[in-house]
């Protein structure tokens, strides 16, 4: 399974990422969205679109948090670098920093794909895929986008 995550549009998005998301299996946003529109543009790609409402965002967008389970892995959504996750998270990913990661933190992976808009200490514009497949490692890989 190939999810695109994306996160921190800022009701920003470029031709060229619209274009590679089409690739995706799934969507998710990890907030900081903009306005509706974006999210409505998001679904016409294709793939289905997950989204979580992040600080700038209004209460009615997107829930605050999500957690999903996929290829028999557990993931928890939000948008703020959470300081604890639920029980038996395998990956937190978030947005808010504007920044890429990938870090183990007491047997948890975190996981930000950066942001598509205002880019913050010299990371690039970005977004990320998470490549799963069950019985393995979930692949994660940040994409610059031009």
């Amino acid at each position: 399974m190939r999810i695109a995550v994306i996160a921190d549009t800022h009701n920003h998005m470029p031709d060229t990422l619209r274009t590679a998301l089409a690739g995706a299996d799934e969507i998710w946003h990890l907030g900081d969205i903009g306005q509706r529109e974006l999210l409505v543009g998001l679904q016409s790609i294709g793939p289905k679109v997950f989204a979580i409402r992040g600080n700038c965002d209004t209460p009615q967008l997107a829930p605050d948090s999500l957690t999903l389970e996929r290829c028999g892995l557990r993931f928890y959504l939000v948008h703020e670098p959470p300081v604890s996750v639920p029980s038996g998270t395998d990956i937190a990913l978030h947005g808010h920093t504007h920044v890429p990661r990938d870090e183990t933190v007491r047997g948890v992976r975190f996981l930000s794909p950066g942001t598509v808009a205002k880019p913050n200490r010299g990371a690039p514009v970005s977004f990320a895929w998470l490549d799963i497949a069950a019985g393995r490692p979930a692949d994660w890989t940040v994409v610059p986008i031009p």
